[in-house]
């Protein structure tokens, strides 16, 4: 059987994007085969699609796309049967292997989420792996004992997709919640999602002279990284955690030992590729949970044949929210 994918192809180094029409026989190893029904589009997809970044660890030609919802087509797997409504986020789909920018894909039964009750594929999507990785940073930042009373949150990125369900989630659990971002035209949308404030990224772009600057923050989820994150860790209070889980402004970090020493700050690292099965469920359904906290999230549709034009787009910083990709449109 046939089915519709984006795929990328390597043509001396260059990457090539063609909407192709694939047999299910290419697919890779698996014993749970997904019809898709939606996708979304990440920053990591969009570093993948465009070569900006060397996301695709599996040989050409490569179907990208790091998430996916749908419905179980066929399965020889003992927890999956044929109706079983699933996501897939993590697990190297869309970098090692074939992703979600494609109307079927086959996965490994223990990497499958089942979708909670009242979560539709579509649901599932508009929070995507960004949601997802959201959801962890808010856990971390409870599990580390940060509360609504430690003090003000800041969200970097945060009219980006994580950012903007970051804000939301925060706000809506009673958080003081600050967003830090460079576009003037998302201020009043972030005060929709429930900022409290609104910091423009250039205050956070350059390190305070000291190793200690004026503790500000109680927490932090960072999607920048770079002097971003070196900035968050020189002002958060005392025994502030900063759950840091992108690199958009950079992956090298500058910094000293003394936020760590004297104020107790914690870096977690929000690992979304490979968290542990039972996480993965509480963090999906406490997403369900919080589906119409996040009505406000902006959100577009696109097709297939759209992702190289918005690939290119999010590698910008051009869109706002979330992204949804509807595989048969």
């Amino acid at each position: 059987m046939s089915f519709k994918a984006l795929v990328l192809h390597q043509e001396d180094r260059a990457l090539r994007a063609a909407l192709e029409d694939v047999d299910d026989v290419r697919l890779m190893d698996g014993d749970v085969l997904i019809d898709v029904a939606y996708s979304s589009l990440n920053y990591k997809d969009g570093l993948a699609v465009t070569g900006k970044g060397k996301i695709v660890r599996a040989p050409f030609p490569f179907v990208p796309g790091i998430d996916l919802a749908g419905t179980v087509a066929e399965s020889t797997s003992p927890d999956w049967k044929a109706g079983d409504p699933a996501v897939l986020t993590g697990w190297g789909t869309g970098e090692s292997r074939w992703g979600g920018f494609a109307q079927r894909a086959r996965a490994h039964g223990e990497h499958l989420v089942r979708l909670p009750e009242g979560m539709s594929p579509f649901d599932a999507m508009r929070v995507g792996t960004a949601g997802f990785t959201a959801m962890l940073s808010v856990m971390a930042l409870e599990e580390l004992g940060v509360t609504p009373d430690s003090g003000p949150v800041v969200v970097t990125g945060a009219s980006g997709g994580v950012g903007s369900v970051a804000v939301a989630l925060l706000a809506h659990a009673g958080y003081e919640v600050h967003a830090a971002t460079g576009s003037p035209d998302t201020h009043d949308y972030l005060r929709r999602l429930g900022a409290a404030g609104i910091v423009d990224r250039t205050e956070l772009a350059t390190p305070p002279d000291i190793p200690l600057g004026q503790g500000q923050w109680a927490g932090a989820v960072d999607n920048v990284g770079g002097s971003t994150l070196a900035t968050l860790i020189a002002t958060m209070r005392r025994h502030g955690v900063i759950a840091a889980c992108g690199n958009a402004g950079g992956a090298k970090v500058e910094t000293t030992v003394y936020p760590f020493i004297l104020r107790g700050v914690v870096l977690y690292g929000v690992d979304s590729n490979t968290a542990d099965p039972p996480r993965r469920v509480e963090a999906w359904q406490r997403l369900a949970d919080a589906l119409p906290a996040l009505d406000p999230v902006e959100t577009t549709t696109i097709g297939l044949a759209d992702l190289p034009e918005w690939c290119e787009r999010i590698t910008r910083g051009a869109t706002t929210g979330r992204v949804v990709v509807d595989v048969n449109r």
